[in-house]
């Protein structure tokens, strides 16, 4: 994949052993972020690291768009639970990513959304300083189809919180989460009680660049599916979600004091309105 000023080479590695926050058990994907030698034949590796840090993303591909853009996308499911993941009252069987914009930034491989994707976002509901203590909901966010950008930070003058905790696709009885552990800056997805009932991998941890409690992300929601961008891209999590369309809700929650900002929209079907 040529990316300008790099070479980089995408691979999707089966049976693979963890190391660190970088790299889990089985199969992953893996960027390494390199150069041709002077003979354009021969790939030299300076850099490697884990291409998304959730549960689904497996065999990415990319093209190159006519304004030059590369962009890519990946297989939404997890070899060791593909078998499993079908629910006999879906009409369809496997999932494929957004398609991404991908860059070279600091040394890494950047992943965003492609732009076309704010074409078909609506009803935009926005609040800034929002205080999370325990547990908060906001007025006209939830949904399934959903764009939501969410910043957080530690509250001025007061102990950097211990836990940021963002609940999605929730009723009385489901929930998947992500939680953000500003004082070890580690990120989880879990969706242990998303309403499986089959034993596979429900939960993945990755590290974020320490920011001193501070985290942006983008988190989009497709029905059964969520992909997040951690600050603006550097870093992506993506899982598949089969709890049933009727659990819709958002909340957040804190163990301690955090401020955020947010605005959501709701995602549809066709152009722009």
């Amino acid at each position: 994949m040529g990316v300008p000023g790099k070479a980089v080479l995408l691979v999707s590695p089966q049976d693979m052993l963890p190391q660190d926050f970088e790299y889990h058990n089985g199969n992953g994907t893996v960027a390494f972020i390199g150069h041709l030698d002077e003979t354009g034949k021969t790939f030299v590796p300076e850099k490697d690291h884990a291409i998304d840090y959730g549960i689904d993303f497996y065999a990415p591909t990319t093209i190159l768009a006519p304004d030059g853009r590369r962009i890519m996308i990946g297989w939404m499911q997890n070899w060791d639970a593909c078998q499993n993941a079908g629910r006999k009252d879906l009409c369809w069987y496997g999932q494929m990513s957004l398609p991404r914009e991908i860059t070279i930034e600091n040394g890494r491989l950047y992943q965003r959304p492609i732009r076309e994707l704010e074409d078909h976002r609506s009803n935009r509901i926005a609040y800034e300083n929002v205080l999370v203590e325990g547990e908060r909901r906001l007025d006209g966010v939830e949904g399934r189809m959903v764009d939501m950008e969410i910043t957080i930070r530690p509250v001025k003058n007061a102990p950097i919180y211990h836990k940021f905790e963002i609940r999605f696709m929730e009723n009385e009885q489901f929930f998947t989460k992500l939680s953000y552990r500003s004082r070890e800056s580690v990120l989880r997805i879990d969706r242990k009680f998303s309403g499986s009932r089959r034993a596979y991998i429900h939960q993945r941890r990755c590290q974020v660049p320490d920011r001193n409690g501070e985290l942006k992300l983008r988190m989009i929601l497709d029905r059964f599916s969520m992909e997040a961008f951690l600050n603006d891209g550097e870093q992506t999590v993506t899982a598949t979600i089969l709890t049933d369309l009727s659990a819709s809700g958002i909340s957040f929650y804190a163990d301690g004091q955090v401020e955020m900002d947010i605005v959501k929209y709701d995602l549809f079907q066709g152009g722009a309105e």
